[in-house]
């Protein structure tokens, strides 16, 4: 085998930017002994207190990972927000929220005190997780623990056990939660059965996670419910938007205030060790060292927190998304036509009409700032009759967003404005989204590739202005573009050796890597050109060409296939070599010709270029 450069050898052994800082605040973070192991139940206090392992996970799927990422621990007081999501999706925010507040309490995780209304202050703290986990054992009663433990490995995208030992310990030395128990059920928050709910509560902070669990649990709340990693949505979007909120104001305790100040990403933390961070729309983040400060948190994870938000500057509240950039191209079918071959009169018609039909392609997130800024940005021109939005690059579109775009697609409607959106697969998510607000709209229309679109919209323009478009038009060789010029002889000598064969809808007539020993004039109908990844180069009609890069190439570079029952003129190539042998002159003018064609299409292609660099 042959030995690596220098150079091979130090790129296989390279490691992502956010993978060395990991390692970094692996390394540095290490050598930090303060703070202690939980002892309050005793089988916490037999953790290893130089255990350290931390993970991230992306909302593509990816998880990094670094130290004892992979070694168990309880998730403890980790496990709230999730079992308050469930709560939400399962019983409805009304009965969660009659139960359950949702302020700061400025108090300890496990202080024994109420609000002014005799309900906890939040979800958060050990009495509104108690009481959460109530509801839930109201409904589901024997079935609760294994709703939750269910809901909770699915967040972490794996089955998850319980600890026993963990359970056992928490179990005997809980009187504290106990006596937080008797004072919901003297509230009436919970039922009378207070001995099953803190069994269930038990078993629930007794669950076993690493970091990187937490990390993709993490990144499921970032990710709007939906797991990164097994694509499954695990929850609501709105039960994980309010348990984000309630992260951010409480998820920290008596220390959540200085949290969200300093660190600004919504966490929450374990006495087992563990802290999850989960930055909305960006990643989440998991790490595990059992020491703790005074707040109850582990002092690791906080400096893994703070130097991951202060080095990347990602504080929630420091956002700098420039709506502006959510435009990539803006352009009308004078700049970028479809790859539809136009005859002369449909030619004539779109130029004279080019601006009718306006393409915007976007990109990112429509957000609502977006979204208001392309409304702008469309009015700021001539009303057009056709606007087509492009969302292929769009990843994501909020719910505001949407209901911006059906408001501003219904004022379209009001102006006789036909909206087109191309890019966009009816099976999305992005589809369901923007359905739910523009179903009842009447202007729009859809198309999954921008180039069809295009198509349609040029087709309407010219049927609106007097032209037609006739795919059972029989044409003749004298009007193929490639042969112009060529006189009657010359195209009478042509004719004698073509060949008409007949094409039926879906054929496919030529196939990429095939020997090019013909070339084709359509007769009538119509064919496309794809490459072999489906991705089309052209739509014909009857009087072009097809397969004429035979004059050039020995195999065929693309598909081609009938789009409806079509005819064509087949020549031969070494027929039409001996064709032109004998008429030189007509030779050249079918090669002037395709000099032509070939600089025409490199024109579009590059109008199309000039298009996305210069917007």
């Amino acid at each position: 085998m042959t030995p690596l450069s220098p150079l091979a050898a130090a790129w296989t052994r390279s490691k992502p930017p956010l993978l060395r800082f990991l390692d970094n605040c692996l390394n540095e973070f290490s050598a930090e002994t303060s703070g202690s192991v939980a002892n309050y139940i005793p089988e916490l206090s037999k953790a290893d207190p130089a255990c350290f392992g931390i993970s991230l996970a992306t909302l593509d799927g990816h998880v990094y990972e670094v130290g004892d990422s992979r070694l168990p621990f309880t998730i403890q007081s980790m496990s709230k927000p999730f079992v308050f999501a469930l709560a939400l999706d399962l019983l409805g925010a009304g009965r969660v929220e009659s139960a359950i507040g949702v302020e700061p309490s400025g108090d300890p995780f496990n202080s024994i005190r109420l609000n002014a209304e005799n309900h906890p202050f939040n979800p958060m703290v050990n009495a509104g997780a108690i009481a959460c986990t109530g509801l839930i054992y109201d409904n589901k009663g024997p079935e609760a623990f294994e709703q939750i433990r269910l809901a909770l490995s699915r967040f972490a995208g794996r089955d998850l056990a319980v600890d026993e030992a963990v359970y056992a310990s928490e179990s005997q030395t809980g009187d504290r939660n106990r006596a937080i128990g008797y004072l919901l059920k003297t509230n009436a928050v919970i039922s009378d059965n207070v001995a099953g709910v803190l069994d269930v509560y038990f078993r629930q902070c007794a669950v076993l996670v690493t970091a990187r669990d937490i990390a993709v649990m993490a990144a499921t709340l970032a990710n709007r419910g939906v797991n990164p990693v097994t694509g499954e949505q695990v929850l609501s979007a709105y039960a994980i938007s309010r348990t984000l909120s309630v992260m951010t104001s409480s998820g920290m305790y008596d220390y959540a205030g200085e949290w969200i100040y300093r660190i600004g990403i919504p966490a929450k933390s374990g006495v087992g060790g563990g802290i999850l961070a989960a930055l909305p729309a960006r990643l989440g983040l998991g790490s595990y060292s059992p020491k703790l400060d005074k707040h109850g948190n582990s002092v690791r994870g906080i400096k893994v927190c703070e130097a991951l938000s202060a080095h990347y500057d990602l504080h929630m509240l420091n956002r700098s998304d420039d709506a502006r950039n959510a435009v990539i191209a803006d352009y009308d079918i004078g700049k970028s036509p479809s790859r539809r071959v136009r005859r002369p009169q449909e030619r004539e018609i779109l130029a004279a009409h080019e601006q009718e039909v306006r393409i915007i392609e976007l990109v990112g997130t429509l957000s609502l700032s977006a979204v208001d800024y392309v409304s702008r940005r469309l009015a700021a021109r001539p009303r057009p009759q056709f606007v087509i939005f492009d969302l292929h690059r769009v990843t994501s579109t909020t719910r505001a967003g949407a209901r911006l775009v059906a408001e501003a697609f219904e004022e379209l409607a009001a102006l006789n404005v036909t909206v087109v959106l191309s890019g966009v697969r009816r099976a999305s998510k992005e589809w369901d989204t923007l359905r739910e607000w523009t179903a009842e709209l009447k202007n729009v229309r859809d198309f999954y590739l921008l180039d069809t679109a295009i198509e349609w919209a040029e087709d309407q323009i010219v049927y609106r202005y007097g032209g037609s478009i006739d795919f059972h038009e029989t044409t003749e060789l004298a009007e193929q573009p490639l042969l112009e010029g060529l006189g009657e002889d010359e195209l009478t000598d042509l004719g004698s050796i073509c060949t008409i064969r007949t094409y039926q809808s879906g054929a496919k007539i030529l196939t990429t890597g095939d020997p090019a020993d013909s070339l084709f004039f359509l007769r009538s109908g119509a064919v496309h050109v794809t490459l072999p990844d489906g991705v089309r180069l052209a739509t014909l009609t009857a009087g072009m060409a097809f397969g004429e890069m035979a004059l050039l190439e020995t195999t065929r570079s693309a598909d081609v296939f009938a789009d409806m029952a079509a005819t064509a003129f087949e020549v031969p190539l070494k027929a039409f070599e001996r064709f032109r042998k004998q008429h030189p002159r007509a030779s050249e003018r079918v090669m002037r010709n395709l000099a032509q064609l070939l600089a025409d299409r490199l024109i579009v292609a590059n109008a199309k270029v000039d298009i996305l660099t210069s917007t």
